[in-house]
């Protein structure tokens, strides 16, 4: 069974699965694990976003989306010389992926995976490892039990999920469940549908104790950088703490970890109880 997957989120899901070497091609966004950097690229973003900040980030983004511009270019013949057996694609957010309907494989299986919620991401993983003829059982039955474990009754806070900072978006999709099971109440989050850009008043409006901070596509440094830039709007929120996350490895991408988020938002929860 040889493999090229769209996803980074599914890159990882194959590794996960024991299927790494059967993974012929990836995205230029799949860097996890390790092994897969080394994988030959099927994907290009058609847009340059060196040293833009957040809001020329959504600026250029949102310009090419008006015009009908793609964000991303797929290299079909390159797929077609490495002779894959199955192509995994997405069709949940043409922001974040190649889209599926870009993929036109005639002869090639394409398996699109369009989840919403966290139950959806499991859901995607069991199909996944079915198409490889693989059994997941074990990969989902420990997943199920971390989640199980983090998502034992404890205290609960009030805060904000931010996926983007200028402007601010709540979280979405399954970010929401993320939130609902590590004892977050958040009034923003919009459980299985995409996110929406909201005011910074609205943020104020929800009166979190605690605002937590992945933007979308964003290392760690990277979004540090971006609450720094925009403290004063982060400020006037009038949170008593803020958390960072690297969004593009936990929780941007619907995959294996996010169950590591969920254990990361428990921790912060435990943290602003103590």
């Amino acid at each position: 069974m040889r493999v090229v997957s769209l996803v980074p989120g599914t890159t990882e899901a194959l590794f996960a699965l024991g299927l790494g070497a059967q993974v012929a091609g990836v995205t230029h966004e799949c860097d996890h694990p390790p092994a897969a950097r080394g994988l030959p690229r099927v994907t290009r973003s058609n847009l340059d976003l060196e040293g833009l900040d957040g809001g020329g980030i959504d600026a250029s983004v949102g310009s090419a989306l008006a015009e009908g511009r793609p964000l991303y270019s797929v290299d079909l013949e390159a797929i077609r010389v490495l002779e894959p057996d199955l192509v995994v694609a997405q069709d949940v957010c043409d922001v974040c992926a190649v889209s599926a309907d870009d993929v036109r494989l005639p002869g090639i299986r394409v398996l699109r995976q369009h989840p919403h919620s966290l139950e959806d991401v499991l859901r995607d993983m069991a199909e996944l490892a079915s198409a490889c003829g693989v059994d997941g059982g074990p990969l989902l039955a420990g997943l199920r039990r971390r989640i199980a474990a983090a998502s034992a009754a404890g205290p609960r806070v009030r805060g904000v999920f931010l996926e983007w900072l200028d402007p601010p978006f709540p979280a979405g999709h399954w970010t929401a469940d993320l939130l609902r099971l590590a004892g977050i109440e958040d009034p923003l989050a919009t459980a299985g549908r995409p996110s929406a850009p909201v005011t910074w008043d609205a943020v104020r409006e929800a009166a979190p104790e605690i605002l937590l901070v992945a933007p979308c596509g964003l290392d760690e440094v990277s979004a540090r950088r971006e609450v720094e830039r925009m403290g004063e709007r982060i400020a006037g929120c009038g949170a008593r703490r803020i958390a960072v996350f690297d969004g593009s490895a936990y929780f941007n991408r619907p995959g294996p970890r996010l169950v590591d988020s969920l254990e990361l938002l428990v921790r912060e929860v435990a943290r602003e109880a103590r």
